[in-house]
């Protein structure tokens, strides 16, 4: 056979393909719901960072969720936006379908998606607890459904709690109540994928440093909340973000838990 610049050229195109569909077979595949801001956002950058092609899901916050996709894809990662609303099943069955045609499949889902109002559970209003539990109770059970038919072999699920199931500070009863059932949904779907080979557990953050948990807090209030750690400082994104890598990459014998990520407050 003679070898010429055009074989050659040919020959390193082919390598070159073969080594991205390599790539790409063996690349696994993040889906971040509410990851265009906050927590999710250093969760979204961070599985981008440890290898996985990032699939970034928004509500509202397009302009987050496009500047994040752009970010990681700068960074030579792969991404894709999504959007939809967390406890609409269509809306989330949408999210996994654009993912699984961009990625090829799913296996990593992680929930950062969640509201929270605060006040006495002698004053709150029946519409801002009903709105909280559809996106909190609602919007989790939709998307662990959803996780639960589609993730692959070898994948995790990861739902988001709070330490304040613990802690029962005053005024967030009904967010922690909602909390809560995400808790007991997350320890009960871990034993329902028996034989899956899929990971299922909960991130429970303390006080961190998120425009959630800011919004309506004074700087006494804030300050209380930091020195309330050993550590005597608020979490940040980035924390939270670390054990979310882990449940998500090496922890396989990780599985059915509640993992509290609070710097020692409870």
């Amino acid at each position: 056979m003679t070898y010429n610049a055009e074989n050659r050229h040919s020959r390193e195109h082919a390598t070159a393909d073969a080594l991205q569909t390599d790539r790409e077979s063996s690349e696994r595949v993040a889906l971040v719901f509410g990851g265009s801001g906050g927590i999710g956002r250093a969760v979204a950058l961070r599985l981008a960072h440890d290898g996985m092609a990032v699939a970034v899901h928004y509500s509202g916050n397009e302009i987050g969720a496009l500047d994040m996709v752009k970010e990681i894809i700068a960074s030579g990662g792969r991404a894709l936006a999504v959007s939809g609303d967390v406890a609409d099943d269509r809306d989330v069955a949408g999210a996994f379908t654009a993912v699984e045609a961009e990625f090829g499949g799913v296996d990593v889902v992680v929930n950062t998606a969640g509201i929270m109002t605060l006040a006495p559970i002698a004053e709150l209003s029946l519409d801002d607890f009903d709105r909280m539990h559809r996106t909190n109770v609602r919007g989790t059970f939709v998307v662990s459904q959803q996780a639960a038919r589609r993730v692959r072999a070898g994948g995790a699920i990861i739902n988001f709690s709070t330490s304040v199931t613990r802690t029962q500070f005053p005024n967030y009863g009904a967010y922690s109540a909602s909390k809560a059932a995400v808790e007991s949904l997350t320890l009960t779907l871990a034993r329902e994928l028996r034989g899956r080979d899929v990971t299922v557990n909960a991130v429970a953050p303390g006080p961190t440093a998120t425009s959630l948990f800011l919004d309506g807090k004074d700087d006494a209030t804030i300050e209380r909340l930091a020195k309330a750690t050993p550590l005597e400082r608020l979490g940040r994104p980035e924390d939270i973000a670390e054990v979310v890598a882990f449940l998500a990459g090496p922890a396989r014998w990780m599985n059915g838990q509640v993992v509290f990520a609070n710097g020692g407050l409870a």
